[in-house]
């Protein structure tokens, strides 16, 4: 169970020894990691990393894996060169360092993204998708931002959002059953919360046996049993992302 020395499970799982296929560049102030693909689509995919930022080697997997279906897939830097966390970090730390990077406050860097997919990727539809912080951050830029088109929120913390129900856009909310940091009554409420307020398409899916994390830091061979969530999850996320952009 999580707890003060352990805030966040966000560890589980593995690093992935994975390079990518895309590159870094600079837009404005920010950084990003983009992956394109072979012929345009006029689709594009924002990509907002958890809590270890944007250089980590499975968010980058996850990038190129939307490129590879199709879309222009871009992960910006929403730390803005703060630095992201380490396994090596004192999670005692952790809160202090968390309210320094807000996932409520990455609209600029949103709409720098947004320009460039449109004047440099001619992307004329953009989701967004996002783990864990990024997961948050995807539950609010649904319900603030007019421009995006779709959202998939992946293991994102509900109680930064309480309360925050009506949607803009078409939204799918990805939960493992066993997440330590996001029990299943928030889930349960959350959906009935949804299912009150939310006058756009949503779904709430919660894959059996799952942890925090488990579509993007684990590797489909790290168990037999969790591979058919794994790539059921990454199966629902372009699915979602298919049907709206």
């Amino acid at each position: 169970m999580a707890n003060e020395s352990r805030p966040c499970p966000c560890d589980i799982g593995d690093r992935f020894d994975y390079g990518g296929r895309g590159q870094e560049i600079q837009i404005e102030h920010i950084k990003a990691y983009v992956c394109k693909p072979p012929a345009s689509t006029g689709k594009a995919v924002i990509v907002i990393h958890d809590i270890f930022g944007w250089q980590l080697p499975n968010t980058r997997y996850m990038t190129d894996m939307l490129a590879a279906n199709g879309y222009v897939a871009i992960c910006p830097d929403f730390f803005v060169g703060q630095e992201a966390w380490k396994p090596s970090n004192d999670w005692a730390t952790f809160d202090e360092w968390r309210k320094t990077r807000n996932a409520s406050k990455i609209d600029k860097e949103v709409d720098v993204t947004l320009k460039y997919l449109s004047e440099q990727c001619g992307a004329k539809k953009t989701g967004a998708i996002g783990f864990c912080w990024g997961g948050a951050a995807v539950h609010h830029l649904m319900l603030k931002n007019p421009h995006l088109k779709a959202g998939v929120s992946l293991y994102g913390v509900i109680k930064f959002f309480e309360d925050s129900y009506s949607l803009l856009h078409p939204t799918f909310f990805i939960f493992g059953e066993k997440d330590d940091i996001i029990p299943l009554e928030q889930v349960t409420l959350l959906e009935q919360k949804l299912k009150e307020n939310c006058k756009v398409d949503h779904e709430v899916k919660i894959y059996p046996g799952q942890t925090h994390g488990f579509v993007h830091r684990k590797r489909e061979d790290i168990n037999p049993q969790d591979k058919p969530f794994i790539e059921e999850g990454r199966k629902d996320m372009i699915n979602w992302l298919n049907k709206y952009l």
